[in-house]
């Protein structure tokens, strides 16, 4: 299997906007919690947002009222469009993929992208 692959980051002048995407195969017969994590420099990785199974987000209080998680399950693809960037965004994010379900298919597993660099500058 090709672990997830995160796009869209780069560097943007704080109160700029980046969508992110991350793009992760799926199984019809599994079931999939998506999510986004942080890292920033010699900090811990935090989490940000995830959308579950059937669409529910969830996001860290940094993240409430700036960004906005989706997916678009028919084109394998997750997103995470991050507007009103703060210094304290600047981070590797990663995509996080967590599979699951009944069928013997679906055996619980974590799969995480590589990262990609987001750089806000003040």
């Amino acid at each position: 299997q090709v672990q997830p692959a995160e796009s869209g980051g780069g560097s943007v002048q704080a109160g700029g906007s980046l969508k992110l995407t991350c793009t992760a195969s799926r199984n019809a017969l599994c079931q999939y919690d998506m999510s986004w994590y942080r890292q920033a420099p010699g900090k811990e990785r935090e989490f940000v947002a995830s959308i579950d199974n059937d669409g529910r987000t969830k996001y860290s209080d940094s993240a409430k009222g700036r960004f906005t998680i989706s997916q678009d399950n028919a084109k394998n693809e997750m997103y995470l469009q991050m507007n009103g960037l703060k210094a304290e965004d600047t981070a590797t994010y990663t995509c996080k993929k967590v599979k699951y379900g009944i069928y013997d298919s679906c055996r619980r597993h974590n799969y995480w992208g590589q990262g990609i660099q987001v750089i806000v500058s003040a």
